[in-house]
């Protein structure tokens, strides 16, 4: 396989100024293409350090891609280490500098002098056009290996890979790319990695000579599999086989695939059925109304939904009985399913989800701890409410909230 290096430069990315985002996008649409990303480097502004990235490089990786460094300012160093390195030197590109001059003009801002750098490339190099910047990209071939570098924004960065990059990395080694890389994600949701594991089984029997990950977070474990063929239909064929063992192990807790959201196929579902859908919010203080609200469309099926952190409120506005609340306290089963049913009401839906606990890292005692939370679901036809403990953080205890009451409503909506 044809191996690649990330490296990422920036003295901000080191010192979590900035959240490095460029590398996990690269090595994806790497993979995705039939290269194999197999490692990351961040370094800082120094020369010592790139210089030696590049000798490692040459030693070791057939494909480097560096990101960052190909500003006009004294602190962007990667153009002239790359003239250094491979004994070089800087030509004036005229295109280029047009290309500056009326990427400035459209703006109708003034070109500052340093800008004409922008236009200065190592005279062996093939430029990679920026588009959406004045930094152009530099690609260079040393023997059988390629280096190349390009904007560490984002936004430019991207285009140039989508535009250019991998079109240039597969006709450069077209020769040598006689296999396919695919990849499937399956995602789970309400069940723990080592239970997973456990229900799974031997995951050699299943997967053979391929690969499979366990991808856990407070939204659930995303299983990836990754496999090789010979062809795009053998890999589509060897996927298919091991995610068909997989679901009839484990296919009650996965909700989608790939970059599928929660929210996403709980919208869908509601679509699909007819049906519409308000919710009662306390622990989580409008994070499940967010949810749901961040899916374009979902106006077709969401009515709204409240916060209710107070007493008076659940009771006032939902009709929660001042009894109920005397008597089991507003983190109960009973609360939980007179609020869903209270707002299922007075919203005017098919159905009704409430959430109510502990969140923390106060208000906890030794009956009702923090984490302690309790879903309440309600429709025509049945109310009721399940008891949750998530833990003792704050943040992960209202995201796993939500995606508890997501998840309550995909099983709800699957078997209606």
């Amino acid at each position: 396989m044809i191996n690649a290096k990330v490296i990422s430069i920036g003295d901000e990315l080191l010192i979590g100024q900035v959240v490095n985002t460029n590398s996990s996008y690269i090595n994806a649409k790497l993979y995705s293409n039939g290269f194999n990303p197999e490692r990351v480097i961040t370094i800082g502004d120094n020369e010592k350090d790139l210089l030696a990235e590049l000798d490692d490089s040459m030693r070791n990786f057939r494909i480097t891609i560096i990101t960052g460094g190909l500003g006009p300012t004294h602190d962007d160093i990667t153009k002239p280490i790359l003239v250094k390195y491979f004994n070089d030197e800087l030509i004036l590109r005229e295109d280029i500098l047009e290309f500056v001059r009326n990427f400035f003009a459209k703006r109708n801002l003034p070109m500052p002098e340093t800008n004409v750098g922008q236009a200065m490339v190592p005279s062996k190099s093939k430029v990679i056009w920026n588009h959406n910047g004045t930094a152009p990209g530099i690609w260079i071939e040393n023997d059988d290996r390629v280096f190349i570098a390009m904007p560490g924004v984002p936004f430019e960065m991207k285009a140039m890979i989508e535009n250019d990059v991998i079109r240039m990395l597969k006709e450069k080694f077209a020769s040598e790319l006689d296999y396919v890389l695919k990849s499937k994600t399956l995602l789970t949701t309400g069940i723990g990695e080592s239970l997973l594991f456990e229900k799974i089984g031997d995951i050699k029997s299943i997967i053979g000579n391929n690969k499979m990950a366990f991808l856990p977070s407070p939204l659930g474990v995303r299983l990836r599999i990754d496999v090789t063929g010979k062809s795009e239909s053998e890999a589509d064929r060897i996927i298919a086989g091991i995610e068909g063992k997989i679901r009839s192990r484990v296919g009650e807790y996965i909700f989608g695939v790939n970059d599928e959201l929660l929210e996403e196929v709980v919208g869908a579902l509601l679509r699909k059925k007819g049906m519409t859908l308000s919710t009662a919010e306390s622990c989580t203080g409008g994070l499940l109304s967010g949810r749901i609200t961040d899916i374009a469309g979902s106006s077709d099926y969401y009515a709204g939904g409240v916060c209710t952190y107070s007493n008076e409120v659940k009771s006032g506005f939902l009709g929660v009985k001042e009894k109920t609340l005397e008597e089991h306290g507003a983190v109960s089963e009973e609360t939980a399913k007179e609020m869903a049913e209270g707002i299922r009401k007075k919203f005017g839906t098919s159905a009704g989800i409430s959430v109510t606990g502990i969140a923390g890292p106060g208000g906890g005692t030794e009956s009702k701890p923090v984490g302690l939370t309790y879903i309440g679901y309600s429709d025509e036809s049945k109310c009721y409410a399940l008891k949750f403990n998530f833990g003792d953080n704050r943040e992960r205890n209202r995201i796993r909230a939500v995606q508890a009451c997501l998840n309550l409503l995909r099983k709800e909506l699957n078997e209606k």
